[in-house]
């Protein structure tokens, strides 16, 4: 049976491919999950099936709430989750996912730049374990799976 790994965060780089390709050749029995990446569907998924709003706060809360919904429901199936932190952008809501899966008992795995480390030091000392490079994350799942380096 495969292990499910939800992949959570920064949506502007390309460390998901890097971990997928990583595992892939590595022969890896995974099932990867992650929320939407076309930012702008993420963003307009509310309105576009709720009804529109002028009120770019409500625009926002129907985008989230859809969007908490299908991302709860995949972190919920996981069997650990993996939350990637940017530098150009501030994902809080990857901040939440990590809370929502620490709050499951789902394992954390954290993946940041060393310059975010005291910014997310709380959220650090809630995960299993921490890393900086997405090739490592492909490290430590293949270790988790196989107990080989």
């Amino acid at each position: 049976m495969p292990l499910t790994v939800y992949l959570s965060g920064e949506i502007h780089t390309n460390w998901r491919e890097v971990i997928i390709g990583m595992a892939d050749e590595m022969g890896l029995d995974i099932n990867f999950q992650f929320p939407v990446l076309d930012h702008g569907l993420s963003d307009d998924c509310g309105v576009k099936l709720l009804g529109l709003e002028e009120n770019k706060f409500w625009h926002d809360h129907k985008g989230a709430k859809l969007n908490a919904l299908r991302n709860y429901n995949a972190i919920k199936k996981s069997d650990i989750v993996v939350v990637r932190f940017g530098e150009k952008y501030k994902q809080w809501n990857a901040a939440f996912d990590a809370g929502f899966a620490v709050a499951s008992d789902i394992p954390l795995i954290v993946l940041h730049d060393d310059d975010n480390q005291h910014a997310l030091k709380e959220v650090d000392a809630s995960a299993l374990v921490v890393l900086d490079d997405p090739a490592k994350v492909a490290s430590a799942l293949n270790y988790v799976i196989t107990g080989k380096l």
